[in-house]
């Protein structure tokens, strides 16, 4: 047959019964950044094992017993790139000291800087984009014939990545792009850089990988997009994001479906409508706020303010007042008083998110507000640290509502740094809220992707313990 002809499926197994053991080479792929590029790294992962690569075991990456190292790099803030740049030059003495050892930077940073990273690092063998995962195993080769780096980074899209062979790191839960790129021009974000201009894939396409996820095994699927719900607005359709999520509601063994990141600006009722009557559509929602401040949100160009975020929250807790809402949160943006930090605390407070992912500000050269006047380190610092201590409050305040409460999970390991030790499995219930669960004496041990209803008997800072009795009445339910 020709290989022109066959299936990605069937290139892997020819190429691989062609090698030895170890393959074309075991590679390892070091992820760094957002959902987006961990599931970029499952794309790397899978074009990799469709050429005969072999994926290294655990093992293997702690003894360095690796031919491939492959970093998928983050652009969003200064420390990702810091981290970039000194965990490369950590590999280079790996390099000298195995020869053979092929070394490839892909991702943002490799999209945004990739004549400077060949130069800064000519260990370094292959430098590829965002749009061009596929280009990686010709890369790698060209490198071993020629001896020298290879760079080739595209800014055109000409392929989505989800038509790539995708390795999953998990069976029960998969990740699903259904757009890339992003259409906004925040002022702070070097995203629309690095990965250009927001492209959505067919609903056919998206649901039919859906399928093809729960075919494997998936339980849970997560819709990835830079804004996920502005799904559809390219072609006018400002409803395709709820029909998606209600379309997702009819896919049979489809237990658990959840999307991030969406944009406030984007979301209608009618999503907020797909959400609550969609029953397995999560109530769980990433809501990122950025600023209360009014002033500074025009300044990052948010296309919302204050009081319309505090509105749609209120929206979405009316018809789901289970719903678990996180957000994020600069400090210190450029300009930022001291009035309008409070109004940040002033809407943390009103809000009550279940968590925040708080960030200091980090210049990015290239984007508006790295030109803008820089706020002091000490006064961000300072700001952050307050910030911290109100929502490490809220989300503690938050937690203990749910105890004593029956919560279904699925389990996804024994994840917990306690859990061997304690004989605990680990899974998330329907909101998305971490929780270690104890099996009572005598009870089926659940395992990965069983679902476990259980009653929790304690709150911890950013989780929840379940430990239940049921001599006391309390629950303990698994069902497969």
């Amino acid at each position: 047959m020709d290989e022109l002809m066959m299936t990605e499926a069937e290139r892997a197994s020819t190429r691989a019964t062609a090698v030895g053991s170890r393959g074309r080479g075991v590679f390892y792929v070091h992820t760094l950044g957002c959902q987006m590029n961990v599931h970029d790294s499952e794309r790397i992962a899978g074009v990799l094992e469709a050429e005969g690569y072999v994926p290294a075991t655990e093992e293997q990456v702690l003894d360095k017993d690796v031919d491939l190292i492959v970093m998928n790099t983050c652009a969003v803030r200064e420390n990702a790139a810091e981290r970039m740049y000194g965990t490369i030059g950590l590999w280079a003495q790996l390099k000298r000291d195995r020869p053979n050892l092929q070394i490839a930077v892909g991702g943002c940073m490799a999209q945004l800087d990739r004549r400077r990273i060949a130069e800064r690092a000519p260990w370094v063998d292959a430098v590829f984009g965002t749009k061009n995962i596929g280009s990686l195993p010709r890369l790698l080769d060209q490198a071993r014939m020629i001896g020298e780096p290879q760079v080739d980074v595209v800014d055109r899209l000409d392929y989505f990545p989800s038509q790539l062979p995708a390795a999953r790191a998990s069976r029960v839960s998969s990740w699903v792009s259904i757009s890339i790129g992003c259409n906004n021009t925040c002022t702070f974000c070097i995203v629309p850089t690095t990965r250009g201009r927001e492209h959505d894939r067919r609903p056919g396409d998206i649901l039919a990988e859906i399928r093809q996820c729960v075919a494997d095994g998936a339980k849970e699927v997560t819709l990835l997009g830079q804004n996920v719900n502005s799904f559809g607005y390219g072609i006018g359709d400002r409803y395709a994001f709820s029909k998606l999520l209600r379309a997702c509601g009819q896919i049979e063994g489809l237990e658990r479906v959840r999307f991030t990141s969406p944009h406030p600006a984007a979301f209608t009722d009618d999503v907020i409508a797909a959400m609550a009557g969609t029953p397995n559509v999560m109530h769980q929602l990433h809501f990122p706020l950025q600023s209360g401040s009014d002033r500074i949100l025009r300044a990052m160009r948010r296309s919302y303010r204050s009081a319309r975020f505090l509105d749609i929250l209120g929206r979405i807790r009316q018809a789901m007042p289970d719903a678990q809402i996180s957000t994020d949160i600069i400090v210190g943006f450029p300009g930022e008083t001291e009035e309008d930090f409070d109004e940040t605390m002033r809407v943390v407070r009103e809000a009550r998110f279940s968590s925040a992912f708080t960030f200091e500000y980090s210049p990015r050269p290239g984007t508006p507000a790295a030109s803008m006047e820089q706020v002091p380190k000490d006064v961000v610092q300072n700001r952050f640290d307050r910030l911290v201590a109100l929502q490490e409050s809220i989300t503690a305040q938050e937690l203990a509502k749910f105890e004593g409460r029956d919560v279904e999970v699925m389990i996804t390991g024994a994840a917990g740094k306690k859990d061997s030790a304690t004989h605990r499995v680990t899974g998330r219930e329907r909101t998305g809220t971490l929780v270690h669960i104890g099996v009572p004496q005598g009870e089926p041990m659940p395992q990965v992707g069983d679902f476990v209803t259980a009653t929790v008997t304690h709150a911890g800072r950013h989780n929840l313990i379940a430990d239940p009795d049921p001599a006391r009445g309390q629950t303990y339910h698994v069902r497969h």
